[in-house]
């Protein structure tokens, strides 16, 4: 989703003098300070909870105990299968911000995260730094995002990058080192636990983020032969550390699709060893969108799901998972042949109202599945699932007895499915009833009979869906909404929803 977002302006010429004003000259408001580490004893194991924090799941990685979930809110894992989740937000060891990035070796972990800021000339995303654990998330120790300085003619300081468009979207481990992809901040690594950093151009040029796409770097793992690096530009292995480079274009007859690498994963099974890349359309020509894999370090490539945006790959044995803007994809012979999976509906007919797949790990017989409407989870391969999000209750300890959510609601772009948006209607219902909601324009015209008498049973927190479509099947125009919620035999209530395309 933060790449999506990101890739829509990247290549604009606009954007590029943004780029060259925000990486060269300028520290915001948003800058953290690059002097102090926060003591990580400030931040303590927390209790769990019985919900993830948030229902937009960007990233998903399993350790051999817990699975790990970045959210728009902050950090969760589980390792009770979703029984309880346990969450860590700003106030308990992360950055600001939504999760960008997940890295976990044993019981090390790193995570890093993203602001989404509105300056002067325009919104941006801002590094909100890494937070690293030692101990499997027991404790947490929080650094600024790394940015660069040089001298400038009056001998002082002036930075080459800010954490403005400085964001890690991808982290990996080397044997002695960690290594971080934060597209306006390159490629860096550190061999000291994130106290100095240092900047590597995965080429042979020295290192200029605002000139050279290939140094916008988004995705690095660490696979059998080698380190490797997606960019703007390109795919980048080196087998010494990155010392020295070999570089991988659409341009250069390599085989990928495309040169906007926002993905990579490395598939082991038998005597096969694969790395799978999201390889999307970077400036045109003869790009396209598609996953390209090598199952020989780099000699040839191969394309497959043409026409996709991949955003994550996951790998059990022989089978292989592609989330993309299109629904989740499945393989068991390496890419020759694809299987979408169906629209995801648990057994009460709670369903995910996207099509767009962000993130899916793979643990114990367990496929889970992030998406920007919360996460889910099947074991029996797609034939049911059970699906958790984050959500108020209602109509206790002071909540409000009924609200409506995404709000404002776009029906062209929140929650998805075919041509339709859609927004939720939460309510709680004390005791068995019959719920009826009416949607009202501002005059307070009827627009959409949306429930009628339907049976609830009492105890429990239930939503309804409206699609933003009147009762002529029409999209409804801006504006603000009213909905009356009746529940036979309890109190009515109003909600509102403003509609914002």
């Amino acid at each position: 989703m933060i790449i999506e977002k990101l890739f829509k302006n990247i290549f604009h010429k606009n954007e590029e003098k943004i780029l060259l004003i925000f990486l060269y000259s300028l520290l915001t408001f948003f800058e953290l300070s690059n002097s102090q580490q926060i003591n990580p004893q400030n931040f303590l194991f927390k209790p769990a909870f019985s919900r993830i924090s948030a229902n937009d799941i960007t990233d998903i990685v399993i350790n051999e105990n817990r699975i790990w979930f970045g959210t728009g809110k902050g950090l969760s894992y589980t390792d009770d299968n979703g029984l309880n989740f346990y969450n860590y937000l700003h106030k308990d060891g992360m950055g600001k911000g939504g999760v960008s990035a997940i890295g976990v070796k044993d019981d090390v972990v790193w995570v890093a995260t993203s602001i989404d800021s509105i300056l002067a000339t325009g919104s941006f995303d801002v590094g909100g730094g890494l937070s690293y654990s030692l101990d499997n998330g027991e404790t947490w120790n929080w650094i600024p995002q790394p940015v660069d300085a040089r001298n400038d003619t009056a001998g002082g300081k002036k930075p080459t990058t800010t954490a403005v468009q400085n964001v890690t979207y991808d982290i990996a481990f080397g044997d002695n080192e960690i290594w971080i992809a934060s597209w306006g901040g390159g490629l860096r690594k550190s061999s000291d636990m994130g106290k100095t950093w240092e900047t590597v151009s995965p080429d042979k040029f020295p290192f200029d983020v605002s000139g050279n796409l290939n140094h916008r770097a988004f995705s690095v793992i660490y696979a059998e032969n080698g380190l490797w690096v997606g960019t703007a530009g390109g795919i980048n292995k080196s087998t010494d550390g990155g010392k020295t480079w070999t570089n991988y274009t659409a341009q250069s007859g390599s085989g990928i699709s495309g040169n906007f690498v926002v993905a990579l994963g490395k598939q082991i099974f038998q005597d096969k060893s694969i790395v799978w890349a999201a390889t999307w359309t970077a400036e045109g020509g003869e790009e396209f969108d598609a996953v390209s894999k090598t199952d020989n370090g780099g000699l040839t490539w191969e394309v497959t799901l043409k026409g996709e945006k991949a955003h994550n790959f996951a790998f059990y044995e022989n089978e292989v998972y592609v989330p993309t803007d299109n629904g989740l994809y499945k393989s068991t012979d390496f890419g020759k042949t694809w299987a979408l999976f169906p629209q995801i509906i648990d057994e009460t007919g709670n369903a995910v109202m996207t099509n767009e797949i962000y993130s899916v790990g793979f643990k114990g017989g367990d496929l889970w599945v992030g998406t920007g409407d919360g996460l889910a989870k099947t074991s029996d391969s797609g034939n049911s699932w059970k699906i958790f999000r984050a959500f108020k209750p209602t109509g206790i300890e002071g909540e409000p007895s009924t609200y409506a959510y995404p709000n404002p609601f776009s029906p062209l772009r929140h929650n998805v499915i075919g041509d339709d948006g859609h927004v939720r209607i939460q309510y709680n219902a004390k005791n068995n009833t019959r719920v009826t909601i009416k949607i009202f324009d501002f005059g307070m015209n009827l627009v959409k009979n949306l429930v009628q008498d339907k049976s609830r049973a009492g105890g429990g927190d239930y939503y309804e869906v409206w699609d933003g479509r009147n009762e002529n099947g029409d999209i409804v125009a801006n504006g603000v909404y009213f909905y009356l919620l009746e529940l036979e035999g309890e109190k009515t209530a109003w909600g509102k929803i403003v509609v914002l395309n």
